[in-house]
């Protein structure tokens, strides 16, 4: 499949998930739902590579990178992830998951030598600033009332997506070395989102968060579409986008993906863009444009 395409599927599905995700809080905790969504999502990815006749197991060596991606990637990132929609809209929360396309080559030239090219640079700075102005009039409410005495968790909010952030950046460096050692998608997948789930269930466990059942529909209805399409299918775009172009380049997805919540909190959640963010969505699709057309 084209490149082009699968970034269109991990953008689109990425763009609705962080409403999906708000579906989840409230009668289960945050990390239990990780750990359901990831568990789900590897038990789908083995039972496809079972029934094509693959090997499941991978050597200790490929585990222990897998563990690491899993814990940064399917654990850290997503329990932050969950736990920020608490406190600021899903709509901020993808905003944020912009600013890997700067993470992502600081950590490259610091972990791996690799030079910073100035077309990323300036592409990265147009797409934040569109971000920014995509989001201008939520953020200065938002400051606005951290800062005129009511009761508000904004900070703490944006402080833990933040951290997801990062912790997603370096889960694409360990991406990276997972490569070195296998080139099955699908398979290192399943482990990485394995590890991932059982990592956040023992947390779960030991904080002394409760397993529970949850009897809404709409609860399942999206944890089911979190697992198959938001794990299983735009993951695997997005790792197989990491080993042809580049992390540097793949992770213009989350310029994209703020786009899509927009569209989608006008509709679900009563938002109405005004000129300042329909500007900033030119920007970020410029910015994407910009560094995609670049071959090297």
């Amino acid at each position: 499949m084209p490149s082009s395409i699968l970034f269109i599927i991990a953008s689109l599905i990425w763009g609705s998930t962080f409403w999906a995700i708000t579906q989840q809080l409230g009668e289960v905790s945050p990390a239990v739902s990780v750990a359901y969504r990831f568990g789900i999502a590897a038990l789908c990815l083995f039972a496809w590579c079972f029934l094509r006749g693959q090997r499941l197991w991978l050597a200790w060596r490929v585990q222990a990178w897998l563990a690491l991606q899993g814990f940064f990637t399917f654990a850290l990132s997503y329990v932050c992830t969950y736990t920020s929609e608490q406190y600021i809209v899903s709509a901020l929360v993808a905003v944020l998951f912009s600013l890997m396309v700067i993470w992502s080559p600081i950590t490259e030239r610091i972990f791996y030598q690799k030079p910073l090219k100035l077309r990323i640079w300036m592409a990265a700075s147009v797409s934040i600033l569109g971000v920014l102005m995509l989001f201008y009039p939520a953020l200065k409410e938002n400051w606005v009332e951290t800062h005129s005495g009511h009761e508000t968790h904004f900070l703490l909010g944006l402080g833990i997506a933040l951290v997801a952030t990062l912790a997603s950046t370096f889960g694409n460096l360990v991406v990276i070395q997972v490569r070195k050692h296998s080139d099955d998608v699908l398979l290192t997948m399943a482990w990485a989102m394995l590890w991932g789930s059982l990592l956040v269930a023992l947390y779960a466990a030991a904080t002394g968060q409760t397993f529970a059942v949850p009897h809404g529909l709409s609860y399942w209805l999206s944890l089911l579409y979190l697992a198959v399409f938001g794990s299983v299918i735009a993951f695997a775009c997005y790792f197989t986008l990491i080993h042809r172009i580049g992390a540097q380049k793949t992770v213009f997805i989350g310029v994209i993906t703020p786009i899509i919540s927009v569209l989608l909190s006008i509709k679900l959640e009563n938002y109405t863009p005004g000129l300042i963010e329909c500007l900033g969505m030119l920007l970020c699709l410029s910015g994407v444009i910009w560094v995609l057309r670049n071959k090297e």
